[in-house]
């Protein structure tokens, strides 16, 4: 028997696949990476989804001048009605709830804003109207839309938005309605007094709407990015991390070769087993992840990021490290170098935009909502967030990304476990064999 030559550059470099291996690979990569990232960011208004604002009406309502006191008006339940039947209820996810549920919904970063009605409305709104024909003092009646910056600086101008767009339509009408009704008190009254141009002015657009932040966010936040970002560092940590102790624990071992620049470096080859090779991969990824995440919190804090719960941060962090790590390396261990485009399209192309770091998902395409049931950036971004932004609340999102990290953690450690110990037991060794002929 003799070996069989070992084939020429010009023979593997002539055959089509050599060339075409490549630019298909890359190619559908970055078409997904443009699809999914670009398709997810160019028009949030026009995939929203249920997007959760509260509307809260507190306005007791009032007695009209000369009305009977039994008969009371309440134009905050006029400004209901027209909120209701103006917005898309698809879109909107507008809820009637009391004020107090509304503040602790956007304490836990459950509601994106909340549009409030007060009490005395209808009383400032009466007052305005009768202000349009005798002297006084006066002020408009006011209606606040805040905003939730904690959950996202894109939820937050698209809070904004939705509300002033629709209370204007509301504004309009309900100016209209007082217009025509301080114009029919005066002809009933005989005195022919007449509305100013000014006062008719005011009238048409009776209400100032304000905006309003709900706890602010502190300086060194980046207008809400930080959780994003941070939390994209912790999956790169777990995904790159895992890549380089990989590569050099293969090369070590002798069952990977290693370059230096020009040197070209073949280790002897270890006789170790797939399942212990893991183990020991495995080990390196529990104790850099206590490490990285450490560093990356003082990095962070040294930058000027607040912090107000270190513990919660460095514990979270180091369990994403290590159940993005380990999972990453049994994927490797698994499929071998597909693993890693299987990792890529994971942990980076599928993750970052159904993350709702950037987006909120309900104001993405529903593709994306789907995506974040499972893709572990969404879990880790709103772990993340809880800790940095609402205290480190169970019920702001950390409770279920501590569960969903451990499920994606038990994931990566049964699929090592039982691919390597099936690989050792079916004899595929590590080992290149030449062909005979």
């Amino acid at each position: 028997m003799s070996k069989n030559p070992e084939p020429s550059a010009r023979t593997v470099m002539h055959t089509p696949r050599f060339w075409l291996t490549p630019l298909i690979v890359v190619t559908l990569l970055m078409s997904a990476l443009a699809a999914l990232y670009m398709g997810g960011i160019l028009d949030p208004k026009k995939h929203l989804d249920q997007f959760p604002i509260a509307l809260v009406n507190q306005d007791e309502g009032d007695t009209l001048p000369g009305g009977d006191p039994a008969d009371r008006k309440n134009f905050g339940n006029d400004i209901v009605a027209g909120l209701e039947n103006g917005i898309d209820h698809q879109k909107i996810d507008l809820q009637q709830i009391g004020i107090a549920e509304a503040q602790s919904r956007l304490n836990s970063g459950t509601l994106y804003g909340a549009i409030v009605i007060p009490s005395d409305f209808t009383k400032r709104t009466i007052i305005l109207a009768e202000a349009s024909v005798v002297a006084g003092d006066v002020e408009q009646p006011i209606i606040t839309i805040y905003t939730n910056p904690r959950a996202g600086s894109v939820s937050a101008s698209l809070v904004q938005s939705i509300g002033t767009t629709a209370l204007a339509s509301v504004n309009k009408n309900m100016g209209e309605q007082l217009t025509t009704l301080v114009t029919q008190q005066l002809e009933a009254g005989g005195t022919g007094t007449q509305i100013s141009g000014a006062s008719r002015l005011l009238l048409e657009n009776p209400v100032n709407v304000l905006t309003v932040a709900h706890d602010p966010l502190p300086d060194g936040t980046g207008f809400g990015l930080v959780a994003f970002y941070f939390a994209l560092l912790l999956v790169l940590a777990g995904f790159t991390g895992a890549t380089v102790v990989n590569s050099l624990v293969d090369g070590m071992l002798g069952y990977a070769p290693t370059e230096f620049g020009p040197l070209f470096v073949q280790n002897d080859v270890v006789g170790i087993n797939r399942f212990r090779t893991l183990l020991v991969k495995w080990a390196f990824m529990i104790v850099l992840s206590g490490i990285v995440s450490a560093l990356f919190q003082w990095i962070s804090r040294a930058l000027g990021m607040p912090v107000t719960h270190g513990l919660a941060l460095w514990e979270y962090g180091a369990l994403v490290i290590t159940a993005v790590g380990i999972t990453a390396m049994s994927v490797m261990a698994a499929f071998g170098s597909l693993g890693m485009l299987i990792n890529l399209f994971v942990f980076v192309i599928l993750a970052l935009p159904s993350s709702g770091g950037t987006i909120p998902l309900e104001a993405s395409p529903r593709l994306y909502a789907w995506l974040a049931q499972f893709e572990p950036m969404h879990q880790i971004y709103m772990g993340t967030r809880s800790i940095l932004f609402f205290g480190a609340r169970g019920e702001a999102g950390l409770l279920h990304a501590v569960w969903m990290t451990l499920v994606g953690l038990l994931i990566g450690v049964v699929l090592g476990i039982v691919t390597t110990r099936f690989y050792d037991r079916k004899g595929y060794e590590r080992t290149h064999r030449p062909k005979v002929a």
